[in-house]
């Protein structure tokens, strides 16, 4: 928790080093501007004190074996017979030396019933919506009251220690200057732009509510409504995490069924968003108040703080967010949610148009409903496409919904890319004849795999509708199918469209923005819209003739993305999916086997039994980890101060090695591979290599003599590495798992990395063989490598186009030993299958080598 009277470090006059981080607290915090150096600012990111742990976090069951077993049938959503079943085994073999005290499934009901009473539960009311004619309709909604679950929160020890309450600008020196960046919402404009409206001494307490129907596919066409809350004041790896901390269901909204005897009609669209509205201001009407007058609230440290409740970010489709912005959707003359864009201008991503506001939405429907002619009246609200409904988001202070409306890169993937983008490249391939979809499914097939990346044998004849199968489709489309339109110029452009379109979600993607990757992303939304507007042009796309049409609001919506990141943050703070909490006891097998007729009620006890289930496990995983931390410090009190770990090696830490195999000789690795031309004068060549590096780095010889490898001498192979680097985006630590393996999973897998050549150059090279080698007293970890930096000559113009980063192989003869310390990360890389030894480097697997390769193009001329 951060508090209000921290102190800064010592000096700030003191002199400035490179990536020295600057902090400049809102001035109501009353905390003055720090400067940290990098390393200590870090340590402050990760490193919060909680609260000593609860010593029986599994209460109310009698014993952890209790939860345990309680824990594990609700994830599997076992029902009661089968429930019941499982308890009698364990029963059966019973006597391992843990308590279990559970009997039956009522058992386990009534333990998680008193269990639920510590969190705040669903209530269900009823609003009641004018229909017509005097009738009123009635409908029921489930929620979860938004302030209360907020204290939830505030109070749990393991949880209040992260939140942040005051707005922060932060900032990298970079040698000349502070580069501002963006990496949660308080460091974020709009959050130091509330906290300068509150009174003095106010604190924002920001929501973040995801709102979308769900296909409940157990029930056929049976949908639900939920709204999940996250608290915009936790760090996102707790507010996206799936623990207590994580996305909370906090409603469940009605549905208005369709009348065919009056669906589609105005009266009954603004029916339909009435009752949306009057729903949602159930699950707002707890903050509501609060929102207005603040909230004094004594946190877990002891200090009694001001909050005021605000919506930050509203993050939903575009159905939802018309309903959301109360506006007349895509068939309007100004169906954009955020801005006043014309219609006819929805193709246009770059300029700019009058930003909707709440409080002048609020005085035009107040001057419309003035007017005593129906007729005056409709007018006036067309004027902004706009729909005679009593917003819920007026109840709550200092939000704008039409700020809070958020761009969202899942939808986006579903809209632009799926929708349009894939629906392009795959209309144009199937014009070249089945041979060319069958090669682009082949292409997908024989890119490398990777660690959080989809790996795809089809995609060409089937439909994906997962939004993180889409982005992985997009972000390898280049690599597997660049030749495809070879003699093709609109397919060859339609490929530079992808690429550009890739480059903004690899911007988007970011988890830290400054102000210089904001800068290049825009300048990369230029290159798309321009490669679009050609395309477009083009193909004649959105004319009379019925093709597919390119003016719809996903596109544009790519004009607010950079505006949205500066405003509420990175788009991780928002990109969310509903089932990230319709699991476990959500999912069909529980709904399959529940006869009851309260689906929603269901639904939401089970959610409630997942919260107390999370509570539970994260108090239990804080006590272990503080077992286990007295137990690491009664070992090294007990070893003694001359005891060393590996740990404490930063060598070691960069990069280990595993997956260790039987030593043998120089000789038999000769023998074994003498077929392949890597390993000819394998021992020789090692020999030249450590003397080599021993003499350029000035280290004394073994001995005091020049290593000379015999036959008989020993090696040891490794087939896994985990290199441990920087990220340039985020500046954490990130890992790669590497494998230099004959046989993973039945075939063989040989990763590629880039390594370091000097101070000033690295290169890329395909692992052949990692081993360590033992001389004297000291063993030195290499590897044997394939280099893939043979000269290519000027690049090709599909290269620069597509932004290929050719890579070609050197005979493999030539290969050569690394030091495995020289390793930066690991990469993939895609053969070209029109040039036999070239390769592209996969750019797109993840945000730090997208960032790298994009310092490498800005080299090119």
């Amino acid at each position: 928790m951060q508090h209000d009277n921290q102190s800064p470090p010592p000096g700030l006059d003191q002199p400035l080093e490179l990536d020295d981080i600057k902090t400049e607290y809102h001035p109501r915090s009353n905390l003055p501007t720090r400067i940290d150096r990098f390393a200590d600012f870090s340590r402050q990111h990760t490193a919060v004190h909680s609260a000593p742990p609860k010593p029986e976090p599994w209460k109310p069951f009698r014993t952890r074996f209790d939860f345990e077993v309680a824990e594990l049938a609700h994830e599997a959503a076992l029902n009661k017979d089968q429930t019941n079943r499982f308890i009698n085994l364990l029963r059966r073999c019973a006597g391992g030396g843990e308590s279990f005290t559970i009997k039956n499934h009522g058992d386990i009901s009534d333990a998680w019933n008193n269990a639920s009473h510590g969190l705040t539960s669903f209530t269900k009311s009823i609003v009641s919506v004018p229909f017509r004619n005097d009738e009123v309709r009635e409908y029921n909604v489930h929620y979860r009251p938004l302030w209360d679950w907020a204290c939830d929160l505030l109070r749990d020890p393991a949880i209040a220690p992260h939140f942040v309450f005051d707005a922060q600008r932060l900032s990298k020196y970079n040698g000349t200057s502070f580069v501002r960046f963006f990496d949660e919402p308080w460091t974020a404009t709009r959050f130091w732009d509330v906290q300068s409206q509150l009174p003095p001494g106010g604190k924002p307490i920001a929501f973040i509510l995801y709102a979308d129907k769900s296909k409940l596919s157990s029930f056929g066409r049976e949908k639900g409504y939920p709204v999940i809350a996250r608290c915009a004041n936790l760090p996102v790896e707790i507010r996206n995490g799936d623990g207590i901390g994580g996305g909370r269901v906090v409603g469940w909204l009605p549905i208005v069924k369709e009348d065919k005897a009056h669906s589609g009609k105005p009266w009954f669209v603004n029916f339909k968003n009435a009752v949306w509205h009057e729903s949602f201001k159930k699950i707002l009407e707890s903050i509501a108040p609060h929102s207005k007058t603040g909230y004094w609230f004594e946190c877990i440290d002891g200090i009694s703080r001001l909050f005021f409740p605000i919506i930050l970010i509203l993050s939903a489709d575009y159905e939802e967010q018309c309903v959301m912005a109360l506006i007349r959707g895509l068939r309007s003359n100004f169906p954009c949610p955020v801005c006043l864009i014309p219609r006819e201008e929805l193709s246009n991503m770059l300029q700019t148009y009058p930003l909707r506001t709440s409080a002048e939405t609020q005085a035009l429907i107040a001057s419309a409903r003035g007017r005593a002619v129906a007729e005056d009246r409709e007018k006036m609200l067309k004027s902004q496409a706009l729909r005679d409904v009593d917003s819920a988001f007026q109840m709550v202070a200092y939000t704008d919904v039409y700020q809070a409306t958020s761009f969202d890169r899942l939808h986006a993937h579903g809209g632009l890319f799926a929708d349009h983008l894939w629906t392009e490249f795959q209309r144009l391939v199937g014009e070249q004849g089945r041979s060319a979809v069958t090669e682009v499914d082949t292409g997908y097939e024989s890119l490398p795999r990777w660690r959080n990346l989809n790996h795809f044998d089809q995609v060409m004849l089937i439909s994906f509708t997962d939004g993180t199968k889409n982005e992985d489709i997009s972000k390898l489309l280049i690599f597997a199918a660049h030749d495809i339109f070879e003699l093709s110029e609109l397919g060859h452009l339609l490929l530079q469209c992808i690429r550009a379109f890739v480059d903004v979600d690899m911007y988007a993607a970011l988890e830290v923005h400054t102000e210089d990757t904001i800068r290049s992303g825009r300048t990369a939304l230029e290159i798309f819209s321009e490669l679009m507007a050609k395309y477009i042009a083009k193909t004649g796309a959105g004319d009379e003739d019925g093709a597919k049409s390119w003016k719809f609001i996903k596109k544009h919506s790519n004009a607010h993305l950079f505006d949205d990141i500066i405003s509420k943050g990175v788009t991780r703070n928002y990109n969310t999916k509903v089932n990230e909490k319709m699991h476990g006891p959500l999912k069909e097998s529980y709904l399959q086997r529940t006869n009851f007729k309260n689906v929603a009620g269901q639904i939401l006890r089970a959610d409630h039994w997942s919260l107390c289930s999370e509570s539970i496990r994260t108090h239990l995983d804080a006590l272990d980890r503080y077992n286990q931390m007295q137990a690491d410090d009664d070992e090294r009190e007990l070893a003694g101060p001359d005891s060393e770990s590996n740990d404490s090696d930063p060598q070691a830490l960069h990069v280990r090695l595993g997956a260790q195999q039987n030593s043998q000789s120089f000789s038999a690795i000769e023998d074994f591979y003498q077929s392949d031309g890597a390993f000819k004068d394998f021992r020789i060549k090692l020999t030249y290599y450590l003397n080599a590096a021993l003499q350029r780095n000035n280290i004394q010889f073994p001995n005091g003599q020049r290593i000379k490898l015999k036959p008989a001498d020993m090696i040891t192979e490794f087939r896994y590495l985990r290199v441990n680097y920087e990220s340039r985006v985020d500046w954490r630590m990130t890992t790669d798992h590497l494998r230099c393996n004959p046989n993973f999973y039945n075939a063989p897998r040989y990763d590629c990395v880039m390594f370091q050549v000097d101070e000033n150059h690295f290169a890329f090279a395909r692992l052949i063989l990692v081993f360590e080698c033992s001389i004297a007293n000291d063993t030195y970890p290499l590897a044997l490598v394939h280099l893939y930096n043979a000269p290519i000559g000027q690049r090709r113009r599909k290269d620069k186009d597509l932004k290929l980063w050719r890579l070609r192989a050197r005979k493999r003869v030539e290969s050569a030993f690394i030091s495995v310390q020289s390793i930066i990360r690991g990469v993939a890389v895609a053969a070209d299958r029109t040039t036999s030894g070239d390769f592209f480097v996969i750019d797109t697997i993840d945000t730090d080598l997208f960032l790298r390769m994009q310092e490498m193009w800005s080299t090119v001329t």
